[in-house]
């Protein structure tokens, strides 16, 4: 098949995904921090691409999470308190330095506020 027909069947998110991860990649001294972000929620991992495992994650799911965050928080707020809450679970299993994938999403919004909260809270990218 064609390259420019697989490319059409996907979405732009997708699209852009994909050309995020020929260039991004994790090992196991420098993981990869990848975000998700739903319409409704927001995920964050730190990925060994070498082994294929997943080391720490975050979401604003749970109650550590929704704790830092604040009674009736907004999204963006689950966000920052998503990056700060991977960050320090980060650098607890002694991960300083990350690679940031976005996952094809804009940088910006609730995506950049987990970023900002993770490079405040002691990771590097």
């Amino acid at each position: 098949m064609p390259r420019t027909k697989w490319r059409r069947a996907l979405t732009p998110r997708k699209r852009r995904h994909v050309r995020v991860r020929a260039k991004v990649h994790g090992t196991a001294r420098r993981p990869r921090l990848n975000v998700f972000r739903s319409s409704a929620h927001i995920y964050a991992q730190v990925i060994d691409d070498v082994t294929g495992t997943t080391m720490v994650s975050a979401c604003d799911l749970e109650q550590e999470v929704l704790d830092r965050a604040g009674e009736g928080a907004k999204k963006m707020d689950k966000a920052k308190a998503v990056g700060a809450v991977v960050a320090e679970r980060a650098k607890a299993q002694g991960y300083d330095l990350v690679v940031f994938d976005r996952g094809g999403f804009l940088y910006h919004g609730r995506v950049r506020a987990v970023a900002d909260a993770a490079r405040e809270a002691g990771l590097t990218f």
